[in-house]
Formats: C-alpha cells, structure tokens, sequence
C-alpha cells in the first residue's frame, strides 16, 4: 500500500517533482545548487538557486548536479535531495519512506548505483528504480500491461527516451543526450553566430520557451533578446523571430527524429502495426516545444498526440508504478535493497 511515507521522484537535469499519494505533486524545483567554493557551504537549493545562475560573484557558483540525465556531482544531489525531502515533510520523516526514482532507458549500472546510494543517504528505507518512459507511458495513461505496442518518447532536459512498450516492458529503445538543455546550447550557438552577441542559459531558456519552434508557426512571434556585444563588448538588444528559433533548433530537432525512425526500424511489424494505429506519445517538458509534434508526424507517418500536463507525466507515473507495486514490480519496476 502507498502511504504517506511513500514517494515518487523524477529526478531531472533540469528540475526536481515529487509525488505523494493523497497529496499529487507536492515539489516542482530546479535542480540548482548554489555552493560557497571558498567554504564548500550550500548557500541556495532550487527556485532560490537558479534565480543565482548567471549572476554570481566570484566565490559562488550555481551548479546542477544532474547532466545528461545522470548525477554529476554525487555529494551536491545526495544533499540537494535531502533538503527537498525536509522541505515537503516539514521538520523531516518520523519513519524513513519508500522512494521510486525514474532513470534514463540508457543508465549504466555506476549511474543506476549513485542514485540508490544517493536516495538512502537522502534517507530512504527502501528505493526502487523505474525507467523513465515506462513512468511517464503510466502517468501518459497509456495501459502497458496489454500486449499492445505502444510508442513514447519522453524529451526531458538531459536525455530524450524513445521507447517501444508492450506487457509492461520495453520491447526496443534507445536513449540519446539530446533534449532541452541541447535546446538552450543551440539558441546561444546561433545568436552567437548570426548576432555576434553572447547570452546566457536562462535567456535561451526563455526564448526557447516564448518564441522556440520546430516548425513554422501559422502566425510569426517575436521577443526582444538583450547580451552580450562579442564585437564592442557592450549590452546589445535584437528581435529575434519564431522563424530563426525553426533554423537555430533544426540540428537537436533532427537528432531526435533520427532516434525515433530508427527505434521504429527495429520495432517487430505486430507492435508497428499498433503503433501505427496508436499514434505516438509525447512527454516531458521538450515536448512543449512549438510544432515539434507536427514534425515528428511529418517524417514518420504516424500521428503524434502531446501528453496532457507532459511535464508531470514522468513524476506521476512513478507514484502510480510504487502504488501497485506488484503489478509493476520485475518488468518495468527494479526492487533495490541496500548493500552492507
């Protein structure tokens, strides 16, 4: 049974949700750490953090843990995730809960290891491990349990999942490093070349965010986007159009299309066959992205429908998955006890 002392985490590259049965989604964080380098003090976690990025003196730098889908830096996660435990259960746990974390379809066992042993530190009594586009195929509200083939692809801030599902397990997939935070790397790369002017993360983001397309818009948006000069070295304002955002995002849009063509290449024809008459299902937060949809149908075929609220769907599959936990459990949900 799913207690209060049972929790689900999406532990992202670019921010943290925790689920609570009874409770749905009680944290929605970044996952930025602000650290004194002189001291080795945590200074800000979260919402706190990244309002630093960008804008730190010297000694304080705004890290994120968490790259490319995996933890970077064990010490900062493991504390970074026992603030965000304190912080939904007030004055910390009376007893030590069970927790589901989601991983990239691609983790290595080092990675899948650093998690579990970050999630007991944290405090955990029990963790499980659940891949992340069977979480977010469950809180899509796609039934895995059929044998019936069905396509997600979970675009997040460090990797995107591909993956074909039937019977509660994943039948082929493939997990790429190219997501939102490649997104960013691609709008700063291109104001640089074709503005000489230099942004920062957050800008992109929040270009990526306003004016970001995969695919022409039927009506043009623009913003205001104030850097960097790399010529005269002073603050310089552009309007930057949708249509450009089409043109700096075409290389990490591509890379993704490639990763699903060649997921459904290597799909049995029964389960083609189903996805064909499924259609596809988008998730996470890249799955946001303007006319990103429209072009994945566009170049496989297959209708695309964008998962209601993509971003949670991750978060609140692994609370269903922990609340039947023996449905789950073998297949699409890994039970870890701790070792010494």
């Amino acid at each position: 049974m799913f207690g209060v002392r049972d929790i689900g985490i999406d532990l992202g590259t670019a921010s943290v949700l925790i689920y609570m049965k009874g409770k749905g989604i009680v944290l929605h964080e970044p996952s930025v750490v602000a650290v004194d380098q002189n001291t080795g003090r945590i200074l800000a976690i979260g919402d706190e953090a990244r309002r630093m990025l960008g804008r730190t003196p010297g000694n304080i730098v705004a890290i994120r843990p968490l790259r490319d889908g995996v933890i970077s830096d064990y010490e900062i996660t493991e504390r970074m995730l026992r603030d965000f435990l304190k912080k939904i259960s007030g004055r910390g746990f009376f007893f030590k809960p069970r927790i589901i974390i989601c991983v990239p379809s691609g983790v290595t066992e080092v990675e899948k290891r650093a998690v579990l042993d970050a999630a007991y530190e944290a405090g955990a009594r029990r963790t499980y491990l659940i891949k992340e586009p069977i979480a977010a195929s469950i809180g899509a509200g796609v039934d895995i349990s059929q044998p019936c083939g069905n396509m997600v692809v979970d675009i997040g801030g460090g990797t995107t999942d591909v993956a074909v599902i039937s019977l509660g397990g994943d039948v082929v997939t493939d997990s790429i490093k190219v997501a939102g935070d490649k997104f960013d790397e691609a709008i700063v790369r291109y104001m640089r070349k074709k503005y000489n002017l230099l942004i920062g993360e957050r800008t992109a983001e929040t270009m990526k965010v306003n004016i970001g397309s995969a695919y022409p818009r039927k009506k043009s948006v623009s913003m205001k986007v104030t850097g960097r000069n790399l010529i005269s070295g002073l603050p310089k304002t552009v309007m930057v159009t949708s249509e450009e955002m089409v043109e700096a995002l075409e290389e990490p849009v591509q890379d993704i299309m490639e990763t699903i063509h060649s997921v459904l290449e290597r799909t049995p024809p029964e389960l083609a066959s189903d996805i064909s008459e499924n259609g596809i299902v988008m998730t996470g937060g890249g799955a946001l992205l303007s006319g990103l949809d429209k072009r994945i149908e566009e170049r496989c075929k297959i209708k695309v429908i964008v998962a209601d609220d993509p971003v949670t769907c991750v978060v609140k599959g692994t609370g269903m998955a922990l609340e039947d936990i023996d449905v789950y459990a073998g297949e699409a949900v890994f039970d870890y006890k701790r070792r010494g």
